[in-house]
């Protein structure tokens, strides 16, 4: 059963509530739609018998939703971070602790509070480091990048090509403090973004709420964050474009989100998924770290 963009975000919304009442308010707020839109999704989803009259989901109401279930997660986790010396010198960066947490913890955690089994690991630079995560988080699986070193990101995300459908893929150095940014089901392909007035980071430009451009620098835009997701059909494209950038003249070179965002963004509609900078810090260099966890700044 296929349903539109907006019942999928209603019936996400009531299948993840724990609320013993979920009133229509309550679906308004959590999906920040009108109570009015969020009055004709609920009677559309009554007549699909999607849900019941207590606004709870039905058994049929979960069958609808395993198309849109997110399979597998896949850190890219190779890098140096050579801005984060003299840190990462002994210890790769998403393996940095924070407030006594590695970095890429907080990503691990919310990828597992959702039921996500599948977890893969592209690592590179002191790769053996990674092992210690087995510990908390037996389910990982490790692929490893001896190219880190020679080659851009595209090396890692051609490693893991044929696993990107109904995938999540993550850079691995963000610090999530909102891990509701990490979801159970996905309706469509899509990359986090932070509106802003101005940038000089990397951005897209979005209209209706698609991505048209990937730049470095902008006004009013989005700033790009690294957590993106691949539908079933886009996964299929995206490991065939991957693999045709990454040999090509050149291709080395590039970053791998250039693939869908630029170079070959002809072959995907990508959407935005809005966030806050609240919700997730990348921690550029060291300084940026001493800032946020004082212990470093002795």
């Amino acid at each position: 059963m296929e349903l539109t963009k907006k019942q999928f975000e209603v019936l996400v919304a009531i299948e993840g509530n724990t609320r013993e009442k979920y009133s229509q308010r309550d679906i308004a707020i959590d999906t920040n739609f009108s109570i009015g839109l969020v009055n004709k999704i609920v009677t559309s989803l009554l007549d699909m018998e999607l849900i019941d009259l207590k606004n709870r989901i039905t058994e049929k109401g979960k069958q609808s939703l395993e198309p849109y279930r997110v399979k597998r997660a896949i850190f890219l986790a190779a890098g140096f971070g050579s801005r984060m010396v003299p840190i990462t010198l002994n210890t790769p960066k998403p393996l940095v602790k924070v407030h006594g947490k590695r970095i890429i913890e907080s990503l691990l955690d919310a990828v597992v509070a959702v039921g996500i089994k599948e977890i893969i690991i592209v690592r590179g630079y002191l790769g053996e480091q990674f092992e210690v995560l087995l510990h908390k988080y037996p389910n990982i699986k490790f692929v490893d990048n001896e190219k880190y070193n020679e080659a851009n990101n595209i090396s890692s995300a051609y490693l893991v090509k044929d696993m990107l459908e109904n995938a999540y893929v993550l850079e691995s150095d963000l610090l999530l403090s909102n891990p509701n940014l990490i979801r159970k089901y996905e309706y469509s392909s899509n990359f986090l973004g932070v509106p802003v007035d101005r940038t000089d980071d990397w951005c897209f430009e979005v209209k209706n709420g698609i991505i048209t451009k990937q730049r470095i620098g902008g006004i009013n835009c989005y700033q790009m964050i690294g957590i993106s997701y691949y539908t079933s059909k886009d996964g299929k494209q995206l490991s065939k474009d991957l693999e045709e950038v990454y040999l090509s003249p050149g291709g080395k070179e590039k970053y791998w989100d250039q693939v869908p965002l630029e170079i070959k963004k002809q072959n995907y509609e990508m959407n935005v998924r809005e966030c806050k900078s609240e919700d997730i810090i990348e921690i550029d260099t060291f300084n940026e770290l001493k800032a946020i966890d004082k212990t470093y700044d002795v």
